[in-house]
């Protein structure tokens, strides 16, 4: 017989803001900048102590390419400024082609680096505290209040404990759609493979920062937990796939590794090697989305969207094209209600190609946009108009359409009609 507790309180009023975005990781952060920069009251709420979620708590410390692989570059906008900033007071690894820009001749480079995550964390907060955004750091979302399916504000919790703040519109952020699974919106739960990498560092790995001046390679990237790939190869029979969206799984999932990690360590030789760092929150990728109004697929390579809000790359892949329809970000019934980033709509592989940090930002940036529309011209986010948000986030240096000259002979473009929008 399950038991359970009623209680019956007060909860104070914290504040009302034009904009409230639950989660800081990079899609989160890319959110509350773009509407900040519109000009509107923005605050941002995040769990941990820093921003950059993944890309920096979680030691996912790398820029995914950016290009079709063969020297042009796919992805800029927002997520080029952020690549930007995360190696402007910091180590790169950018490849020599790419480090004055897109390259003036074909090459088989990628667009990407890796970065360092704790200073990338502190430039995020300089920018957006310079910007206005108000931050609330080691808060979180206890629950939703909601009115014939409209959110009426969010329950939060910090040392200062539980307080109640509204918005005009409120965009999910948080990676788990931890906002819209306890809205009522439908969601579409995820899996996870055995993975946990951690920052090592040997006299070898300091001799090389020694003598090359760049701190990249400081991590020797000897010990971790599990190192199963992308695609699950070789997961251990007796670990369970696992969802990250209950508190027991995540547990079990976090000793699991840490005890893996801290096994991996011991076989080093004695006293040769310290850890730089632990991820701070579980490595998980595909926890929870939204059922979007639109689910981007696979096969939705060269396709081009009425809808689109950015055209994007395929890291794993050259030459493989997308775009993010606005039907991923939002649902139907649900009118002041957006994601971005990990918790947009994809299915399969098509998941993972959004969930990275170069296309999170982008869905990010075009969330803020969007809200930030939506509170000025009173519009419903699931019925916004889009030709104002396209030609925003064009503006904002993004490519709406990706240009069917990059698509490889063979490949046929399959384009919803532009009649519409127009193809920007």
């Amino acid at each position: 017989m399950e038991k359970f507790i009623t209680r019956t309180e007060k909860i104070p009023f914290y504040s009302h803001y034009e904009i409230i975005v639950a989660g800081g990781g990079v899609a989160g952060a890319a959110a509350a900048l773009a509407a900040a920069r519109e000009g509107k009251k923005v605050l941002l709420i995040e769990k941990s102590c820093i921003l950059g979620g993944l890309a920096t708590i979680g030691l996912v410390n790398y820029f995914v390419p950016m290009c079709n692989g063969r020297g042009k570059k796919i992805i800029s906008g927002m997520a080029e400024e952020f690549l930007n900033l995360s190696i402007r007071y910091g180590y790169d690894t950018l490849p020599d082609d790419w480090k004055n820009g897109e390259p003036e001749a074909p090459t088989n480079a990628r667009y990407v680096t890796r970065f360092s995550p704790w200073i990338f964390a502190l430039a995020l907060t300089e920018l957006l505290h310079s910007t206005g955004v108000e931050i609330l750091f080691d808060t979180v979302v206890t629950d939703v209040i909601m009115e014939k399916g409209r959110c009426e504000g969010l329950l939060i919790q910090n040392k200062s404990g539980r307080s109640f703040c509204t918005a005009s519109a409120y965009i999910d952020a948080t990676g788990d759609a931890d906002i819209l699974f306890r809205a009522g919106v439908p969601t579409v739960q995820g899996k996870n493979y055995f993975t946990y990498q951690g920052f090592s560092v040997t006299v070898d790995s300091c001799r090389k920062v020694a003598e090359t001046g760049n701190f990249a390679f400081l991590n020797a990237r000897l010990v971790h937990g599990g190192c199963i790939n992308l695609y699950g190869h070789k997961q251990p029979e007796n670990v369970p796939l696992y969802k990250g969206t209950e508190g027991d799984d995540v547990s079990d999932y976090l000793i699991r590794n840490q005890l893996l990690m801290f096994e991996n360590l011991k076989k080093q030789p004695e006293k040769s090697v310290d850890l730089l760092s632990i991820p701070i929150m579980p490595q998980f990728r595909t926890t929870r989305r939204i059922n979007g109004d639109v689910t981007l697929k696979e096969n939705d390579a060269y396709r081009h969207f009425a809808d689109s809000v950015g055209a994007i790359c395929d890291f794993e892949r050259r030459d493989f094209l997308y775009e993010i329809p606005y039907g991923t970000m939002v649902r139907k019934g649900f009118p002041n209600l957006i994601t971005a980033g990990r918790s947009v709509s994809g299915d399969g592989y098509a998941w993972d190609i959004l969930r990275v940090i170069p296309p999170a930002i982008v869905s990010g940036q075009a969330a803020g946009l969007a809200a930030a529309q939506s509170v000025d011209s009173g519009t419903a986010l699931d019925s916004l108009e889009l030709e104002p948000l396209q030609r925003a986030m064009a503006k904002g240096g993004n490519q709406i359409h990706f240009d069917d000259a990059l698509v490889p002979a063979g490949s046929a473009v399959k384009a919803d009609t532009f009649a519409d929008i127009g193809h920007i």
